[in-house]
């Protein structure tokens, strides 16, 4: 499926957006991870299946916007029996919900390489609002001639919040997994060509 066509989860709509470049995410050299506990440790995961765009001007905010999607049956925790359970009606029941994507609102709190994200996570067919702390990689050429863009987005989820509650309780009655989810994703993305001009 194409899509953390969160991001495709990354391109809202800035009005002053219309000047800033287009890059698309290079899936293969970006990454949606998570952690969460379990027990007494945190267990890591990752979504490999994700695309989206991102509309992004150096030094203008205003014109900074994502738009992303990621499939949640691409969840991937290095465990066959466990990402089959994370992917039926228990946790993120990909029969029923397909897809998760994350849309941007505004930016806020711009200052040197660091940004606040504000946008829509949808998730288990649940769409709520969430803010990423955004950090820029910076802008530069690639040895093909194109031009890449670097971002790092964090952010912590309950992930009650979106109908996610599946849990065990424990003999000592604590609970076998934690409701934060701790994200982390690694944005590398390549400008897009602009279409010739029609004569």
């Amino acid at each position: 499926m194409s899509l953390m066509p969160i991001a495709a989860a990354f391109l809202a709509v800035l009005s002053p957006a219309a000047r800033a470049a287009t890059y698309e995410i290079d899936a293969a050299h970006s990454q949606v991870a998570f952690r969460i506990r379990h027990l007494v440790g945190k267990v890591p995961g990752r979504f490999t299946a994700f695309s989206g765009a991102v509309s992004y001007e150096p030094g203008k905010p205003e014109t900074w916007t994502v738009a992303a999607r990621i499939d949640p049956a691409s969840i991937n925790t290095d465990n066959v029996k466990r990402d089959e359970h994370l992917r039926a009606p228990d946790f993120f029941d990909t029969a029923k919900c397909p897809e998760m994507a994350f849309k941007s609102v505004k930016v806020t709190d711009a200052k040197g390489a660091a940004a606040k994200l504000h946008g829509l996570l949808t998730m288990h067919c649940v769409t709520k609002p969430v803010v990423l702390d955004l950090e820029l990689g910076g802008v530069g050429k690639d040895p093909w001639g194109g031009q890449r863009a670097g971002f790092t987005a964090r952010t912590l989820l309950n992930r009650k919040d979106f109908g996610i509650v599946f849990n065990k309780v424990l003999d000592n009655g604590g609970l076998m997994l934690g409701e934060d989810v701790e994200v982390v994703i690694d944005i590398e993305a390549a400008a897009k060509a602009e279409a010739p001009a029609k004569k």
